[in-house]
């Protein structure tokens, strides 16, 4: 239903001229987004949507404003807090409008102009259309673009901020939706310890070393460097939570095979992105290593000491990117 429900949205958002998917004629102070050294090129394309400081400071005060839902008590940030990688850290399941409880735990907002899908399942195939979901779904925003543009229009402040993002003052679906994805796409986490280590800037404890080498050996291929994630759905080797239900890929595509099939998260910032899994069931990151070294539920189990665990784990926390976590660009705007 729930999927149904944004096709049915963006059908809504291409018949009333929300999204046209036209190149902007406005440019304002252009943004080049800094491609971090030896990584792929971006799978988003910016030349549809060119990144401005007018447009990513919008995009940032939406990110920040509860006026997205039906409410006005719940933004974007309610789940995805900057200081701990763009996700929720105090429940297993999103959270949202009147203390509703979702069925995923959040994903983790970072490099997400390589991605390709978006959502647990992959329902959204592009980034300027994944705002939809949170804002239509009833446990989450329990909202519409449409009514939400409504409300935006109302406020004073922001026909000034759309103005300077795009030449006139006029509120759309496709600019609010646009502005959001500008400021998600500068949202790059390439500063870690490892990065470092990369660069021959840095270098690894014996220990780290040898998780790093356990690494590469038992999770790189799903977890495939730099961005820590190959982009696919792959199973977690979970049994299924029966209050859930969630069977994963298979909802959107309606094939067997993708049964159980999730989407492989990064795991950059994995310290501060708990808790873990699409159904948050882990808390610790030591419980998820352990998860792994005992499932047989997996093609191939991952075989650990209790000494190797402890390495693999000191390996992961050099994922972390403190200034990524506590850029003061992302952080919640003055208002």
């Amino acid at each position: 239903m729930r999927n149904r429900c944004i096709k049915f949205s963006l059908l809504l958002l291409l018949a009333f001229g929300l999204v046209s998917y036209t190149i902007p004629a406005w440019i304002g102070d252009p943004i080049e987004l800094k491609i971090p050294k030896n990584w792929p090129k971006p799978t988003y394309d910016f030349s549809r949507n060119p990144l401005t400081k007018e447009g990513v400071e919008l995009g940032r005060r939406l990110f920040y404003d509860p006026f997205l839902s039906r409410n006005d008590m719940i933004s974007c940030s309610n789940c995805h807090l900057s200081f701990t990688a763009f996700t929720h850290v105090d429940h297993a399941l999103s959270h949202g409008i009147e203390d509703r409880i979702g069925t995923r735990n959040s994903p983790a907002l970072m490099n997400l102009a390589w991605g390709r899908h978006f959502m647990w399942d992959g329902a959204i195939d592009h980034l300027d259309f994944q705002a939809l979901a949170p804002i239509a779904h009833p446990a989450e925003m329990d909202n519409s673009i449409e009514k939400v543009v409504q409300k935006i229009q109302s406020k004073p402040v922001y026909k000034e901020l759309f103005f300077n993002a795009f030449g006139d003052s006029t509120v759309s679906g496709e600019r609010l939706l646009k502005a959001l994805s500008q400021f998600e796409l500068t949202l790059i986490s390439a500063n870690s310890k490892y990065d470092r280590m990369i660069l021959g800037q840095d270098t690894f404890t014996d220990q780290e070393q040898n998780g790093y080498r356990l690494f590469q050996k038992s999770c790189a291929s799903c977890h495939t460097e730099p961005l820590f994630t190959n982009l696919g759905f792959e199973r977690n080797g979970l049994p299924i939570d029966t209050t859930l239900n969630d069977y994963g890929r298979m909802k959107i595509t309606k094939q067997p095979p993708d049964s159980l099939k999730f989407k492989v998260p990064t795991l950059r910032n994995i310290e501060f992105s708990y808790p873990y899994m699409h159904d948050g069931r882990f808390k610790k990151l030591r419980e998820v290593v352990n998860h792994y070294a005992q499932t047989t539920a997996l093609e191939r189990k991952i075989d650990l000491s209790p000494n190797e665990k402890v390495d693999l784990v000191a390996f992961l926390l050099t994922l972390s990117d403190k200034a990524f976590l506590f850029n003061p660009d992302f952080s919640f705007p003055r208002f």
